[in-house]
């Protein structure tokens, strides 16, 4: 685990205040880190952790006491980090066992440090009675603990929960800063530059480009695009069928590049004053202009979103959800 603060790309600002509260001793009880994904909310959490568990005076954390050693080995006895979890087909979410075991965690004495640190990445992702199990904590914390809610979906967590968390904003990273970070993990600088225009902003889904073939994902949901308007029942079920195959995270990935083309053609719509997320298609996206009118590209996008939240937030048959996605496309008026 990396703990300082120079292995955070960007957000300058973000690790300046954070470092004035540790100086002050003014961190408050609970922080909600919140923004696009892979922009460095979980990096700066776990380096605010490692920086209120280590006991070494001045420039905290310090990277060589007992305290950061065990937190680089990921073996803290009081840091304690909660993330989804899948049973079976279900859906992955944080469920009211994990934050009632933190809860009994966190009453206890800290071991090695002054204090506790719970880190709740995806927080977004607890079911309700989860999330209520934690506002009870956060209204009447027991022992000395400072909990990091790490979320890219801020509106899906209870308002009373936001209410009691200082929020922490993460904004996209620039492409340059991207094209950096897969530059240092030995990306040739060219095929940076396009993924960093890919990854609109997060250096961790340019990454996730770089070793996984999604410039593949995407070249496929341009290939779905130029089939609109969908008329043959028979491709709506072959695609269907193929694409629900996919998995759940490449199937969200691939929705992502679709929302994304349209984004693209809305731009183009509009005469190009927007920078194209996809300029090494701009010639074949321009083709698809005369076929789809302005007005059936924001429909279009709107049942992109709402399939994307469907996909991340319920348990759904994969293939069902994109059969009924590419009727929905068929029907665009």
């Amino acid at each position: 685990m990396e703990i300082s603060w120079e292995s955070i790309l960007g957000h300058q600002v973000n690790k300046e205040r954070l470092q004035q509260l540790l100086v002050g001793d003014r961190v408050p009880h609970a922080l909600l880190f919140c923004g696009p994904e892979g922009t460095g909310k979980r990096l700066t959490a776990e380096v605010l952790a490692a920086a209120l568990l280590c006991a070494a005076p001045g420039q905290r954390p310090c990277g060589h006491c007992p305290s950061c050693q065990a937190m680089r080995s990921e073996t803290h006895p009081d840091f304690y980090r909660i993330a989804p979890e899948s049973r079976g087909k279900s859906a992955r979410s944080i469920r009211i066992e994990q934050i009632r075991a933190m809860e009994t965690e966190t009453a206890r004495v800290p071991i090695l440090s002054a204090r506790r640190v719970v880190l709740l990445d995806e927080a977004d992702l607890m079911n309700e009675t989860a999330a209520n199990s934690l506002l009870k904590t956060l209204e009447e914390p027991s022992g000395q603990a400072v909990f990091i809610l790490v979320s890219s979906m801020r509106s899906s967590l209870l308002d009373t929960i936001l209410s009691r968390c200082t929020p922490v904003m993460f904004g996209p990273l620039s492409a340059d800063e991207v094209a950096a970070a897969l530059v240092q993990q030995g990306v040739a600088a060219e095929q940076a530059l396009v993924l960093a225009a890919l990854a609109d902003g997060s250096a961790g889904r340019a990454m996730q480009l770089a070793g996984d073939g999604g410039l593949a994902l995407r070249d496929d949901a341009m290939s779905v695009l130029q089939l609109l308007p969908l008329t043959d029942m028979a491709v709506i079920w072959e695609q269907g069928k193929r694409l629900g195959a996919l998995g759940r995270e490449p199937l969200a990935q691939w929705l992502r590049y679709f929302r994304m083309l349209l984004r693209d053609l809305l731009v183009l719509y509009s005469g190009g004053s927007g920078r194209l997320y996809h300029p090494d298609l701009m010639t074949g996206l321009a083709s698809l202009l005369p076929h789809l009118p302005e007005r059936q590209v924001f429909v279009a996008a709107a049942i992109t979103g709402e399939t994307e939240h469907r996909l991340v937030r319920s348990n759904v048959n994969n293939r069902l959800l994109m059969e009924a996605f590419l009727l929905q496309l068929r029907d665009l008026q």
